[in-house]
């Protein structure tokens, strides 16, 4: 029960901070004002009402009871009733009619309709609210015909709720704005925190970054620079690591290939330039691998032009595409180039047929590559992108590659905030799929 009530309520509160935090101050505010307002309509507005009302009642009835005394000089006593309580009266001799429009939503029509009937038999009273702007119109039913009386609103309805109301709902709008400001300038801050970390996990350069806000959103803030300084201070040391390694090893490279010239044993020099070379490219690759996310700037392209030119210069017919035309990326062009031929490349090695789509779903971009090869098993679906991992380390096209190409490609895509997949293709072979956020 209470699961399912944790689990509805999660469903219907906002998700964003800003609008929580909101809902926080404006919902005392908001259940606040309601409980001030039933009190001052139960305790103060409706019972001075019906005291104003109750006290016309009365002076109606008491005006027709003194109006059946033969004594009394009736055109006096209708002056007399103007001039001190101010009721406009007038005798009208026609027909009598008591149907009129009930309200019942109406909280003075309801205060009257229920003295008039403490007053006054049924059938004997109408009344309008509706008609005059300031003024009611209120009828009793006298022998043949009917008084009729102009009254005043203000004689049964308090010009207090008015500024009450007004007062009540101002000072409350104000504090709304105020916290909306306010709320406004302490979420900024998160935001612009968590958009750093993104562009930041994406590979972007970010600019000096400074913390703002609230006291512990600057320590976030500051752990965070903090952090991110000592990452790039990282990458940098072992990029320039790397770039020693590099010298330093190609250097007895070449020399055991100058030496390998001079083996007169030409089974035996074949062998050993081919270890060399598979050697020098598996640091080539391991370099590419390791430093090529960090040297590109992100740039905004046409990916579907990109793949379009990538597809080109293959030059092979058996390479289908089903492309969304213009459909623009903001990444780093290059990357996105060598992951997409990387998988190409695999697909080329194991099948014959590639089929290629690009589609666009809201905000996110989703390529599949599919092949006819013999596909991969399921088991072996995350370990292709592992670096150095080779399915078959027996087989024959294994010095042909160091098994960095799919490592090389998730890297990119993860880079790029998105995420790459593997399955089943419809071909009989293996589909890769590839999520981009735009």
């Amino acid at each position: 029960m209470f699961s399912g009530l944790s689990d509805f309520l999660k469903k219907i509160l906002p998700k964003r901070l800003f609008y929580r935090a909101l809902l926080i101050v404006a919902v005392p505010v908001i259940v606040l004002q309601l409980i001030i307002t039933i009190v001052f309509f139960d305790s103060l507005w409706i019972k001075t009402n019906k005291g104003m009302t109750r006290a016309l009642i009365n002076e109606i009835s008491t005006f027709v009871e003194v109006y059946d005394n033969e004594k009394i000089d009736r055109n006096e006593l209708k002056n007399l009733f103007s001039l001190f309580l101010d009721l406009n009266i007038e005798f009208n001799n026609k027909k009598f009619d008591s149907q009129y429009n009930e309200r019942w939503f109406s909280p003075i029509d309801r205060t009257l309709r229920r003295e008039l009937k403490s007053k006054f038999n049924p059938g004997e009273y109408w009344f309008d609210t509706t008609s005059y702007k300031e003024l009611i119109d209120l009828r009793i039913k006298y022998e043949k015909g009917y008084f009729k009386f102009l009254v005043s609103k203000d004689r049964v309805t308090s010009s207090s709720a008015r500024l009450f109301a007004l007062w009540i709902t101002v000072p409350a709008v104000i504090m709304v704005i105020i916290s909306l400001i306010f709320l406004k300038n302490q979420t900024r801050p998160i935001t612009n925190l968590a958009r750093a970390a993104e562009r930041f996990g994406k590979g972007e350069e970010i600019e000096e970054f400074k913390p703002s806000g609230a006291l512990e959103i600057r320590q976030a803030g500051h752990e965070f620079d903090k952090m991110r300084k000592r990452i790039l201070r990282h990458l940098n040391q072992r990029t320039e690591m790397l770039s020693g390694i590099s010298h330093d090893l190609r250097t007895p490279l070449t020399r055991m290939k100058l030496q390998i010239a001079f083996i007169k044993d030409q089974d035996l020099a074949k062998k050993l330039t081919e270890d060399i070379n598979e050697m020098e490219k598996m640091l080539n690759e391991y370099l590419q691998f390791t430093s090529s996310s960090y040297l590109e700037k992100d740039e905004m392209f046409n990916l579907s032009e990109l793949i379009e030119e990538v597809v080109s210069k293959y030059n092979n017919e058996n390479i289908k595409k089903d492309l969304l035309s213009r459909v623009y990326l903001n990444g780093r062009k290059n990357l996105i180039n060598r992951c997409l031929n990387n998988i190409i490349d695999n697909a080329l090695k194991y099948g014959d047929k590639i089929e290629i789509k690009l589609n666009k779903k809201n905000t996110n971009l989703f390529i599949t590559i599919d092949d006819d090869g013999p596909g991969i098993s399921s088991k072996e679906y995350d370990n292709v992108f592992k670096p150095f991992y080779k399915i078959d380390k027996g087989r024959a096209d294994s010095k042909s590659s160091v098994g960095l190409g799919l490592s090389i490609a998730s890297d990119i895509i993860r880079s790029h905030g998105g995420n790459i997949g593997l399955e089943k293709s419809k071909i009989g072979g293996l589909r890769v799929k590839i999520f981009l956020p735009v």
